[in-house]
């Protein structure tokens, strides 16, 4: 298979170590949160899913506008994500994702469509597609 980018990251002591990217830009603690015991105070790895996801679906909505006589631009869309983990009813967690997208300059029905489109070609959506259950809520202005 050839890949059109690779990256590594590194991960030392579970959720309260440390990860650290081959190339040193990402390098920081983790903690587990609060709400589950921890002591908090760093970031989890929720949070880093959840900025992954929010910054690759803002990019998936770029591209599905590129063909289109207004495109939309970074700056006309933001991308809310929230994980959450949730019991799975057989003594594990599973993740549960709400995507909030907001896209200016293009009306309601319109920005529904955008962010379906968007949602089919996503790299983190089809990863967890048939295993996460996401929920989407667009808003167009």
């Amino acid at each position: 298979m050839s890949y059109l980018y690779t990256t590594r990251v590194n991960a030392y002591g579970g959720r309260n170590g440390t990860i650290r990217s081959e190339d040193g830009i990402l390098d920081m603690p983790l903690s587990m949160p609060k709400e589950l015991g921890g002591k908090g105070g760093a970031t989890n790895p929720e949070q880093l899913f959840a900025a992954g996801y929010a910054a690759c679906f803002e990019n998936a909505v770029i591209h599905v506008t590129r063909k289109d006589a207004q495109k939309v631009g970074d700056n006309d869309i933001e991308v809310a994500c929230e994980v959450g983990l949730l019991p799975d009813g057989e003594g594990s967690l599973k993740l549960a994702v709400t995507l909030e997208v907001e896209i200016a300059g293009v009306d309601q029905a319109e920005a529904e469509q955008i962010v379906k489109a968007a949602h089919a070609v996503c790299p983190y959506s089809n990863a967890i597609r048939g295993n996460v259950d996401v929920h989407l809520r667009v808003f167009g202005q």
